[in-house]
């Protein structure tokens, strides 16, 4: 079994985070979801869309969210995208809030010649 290989950078910046993913040399290719924290409202603690500009657009990715299972402002589809407009995230990006249409979701899954269905089903918001 060989060792992994870990990369470290002192310097956090965005042009630190693409040259850092294109040093691993694994381009993602098709849809590409970025997965991100939108922040919630009244806290300064996330990262901001002008930060993650230059690795969402060298990817081609869209931004990814889903609503949350407890109260606050990104529990509901409505206020969800209401936040997201106020931190800027729809300003640079396309943003897809993955259970925008309702917390069930049926995905086909195919393993072998048999074809089954996984269910998943979100928390009952409070």
């Amino acid at each position: 079994m060989s060792k992994p290989k870990v990369y470290f950078t002192k310097t956090i910046t965005p042009e630190k985070i693409v040259e850092m993913y294109d040093i691993l040399k694994k381009p993602l290719k098709g849809k590409v979801g970025v997965k991100i924290h939108s922040g919630e409202q009244g806290n300064q603690n996330y990262l901001r869309p002008e930060f993650l500009k230059p690795i969402v657009e060298h990817v081609k990715g869209t931004i990814v969210e889903c609503n949350t299972a407890y109260p606050g402002a990104r529990n509901y589809t409505d206020k969800h995208k209401k936040l997201m407009d106020d931190h800027e995230w729809t300003k640079y990006f396309k943003v897809d809030i993955l259970d925008a249409e309702g917390p069930d979701i049926t995905l086909p899954i195919q393993r072998n010649k048999n074809k089954r269905e996984l269910y998943r089903k979100k928390y009952k918001k409070l």
